[in-house]
């Protein structure tokens, strides 16, 4: 089953899947990381030399190419969530797992986005893209996390409880006689 991790920039794909994956001894894979490979480029030089939407079908392509019969934590651009296609495939792949962060948290996070490779439409700030991208996420999501803030062990915690639930595992702690 692979675990589809979604959210804005900022809101911790990147380290709450390698967290996930360390944590649960299961596959990482990271979408950005794959589109940069199969490229030979960093995403910002990517969406600069050929545009959003070239940049997006290429994401799509590569989203709907992943597949594995392990258990695995995939995270993806904050962009995946423009593919419908993409989504849906995912789902039919296991769970789609929104990281959700207020927009004063993202802000915080991000700083300065001039060189992070993050997908804005002519004119688009943050913000802008926030009040587009929220909707796409909770549209597609099956289950969320809260990320606010910096308790990063909890939100861990919670995904982790989250996957293991849907993975049909229980975790049972025996009180010590």
């Amino acid at each position: 089953m692979i675990f589809t991790l979604v959210g804005m920039p900022g809101s911790g794909k990147s380290c709450m899947g390698r967290a996930l994956a360390s944590k649960m001894k299961i596959k990482l894979i990271d979408s950005d990381k794959l589109i940069e490979k199969n490229q030979g480029k960093k995403l910002q030089t990517l969406i600069d030399e050929l545009g959003v939407e070239e940049f997006r079908r290429i994401e799509e392509e590569t989203l709907l190419s992943i597949d594995t019969e392990e258990d695995a934590i995939l995270s993806t651009g904050g962009s995946a969530i423009y593919s419908t296609r993409a989504m849906e495939y995912l789902k039919t792949k296991g769970k789609i797992i929104y990281l959700y962060c207020s927009f004063p948290t993202i802000e915080e996070r991000i700083g300065d986005y001039s060189a992070r490779g993050i997908v804005f439409k002519p004119g688009q700030d943050l913000y802008g893209l926030y009040l587009e991208r929220v909707p796409l996420y909770e549209r597609f999501a099956d289950l969320t996390v809260f990320c606010d803030g910096k308790a990063y062990p909890k939100y861990q915690a919670a995904a982790i409880k989250m996957i293991n639930k849907a993975r049909g595992v229980n975790i049972i702690k025996k009180d010590a006689d």
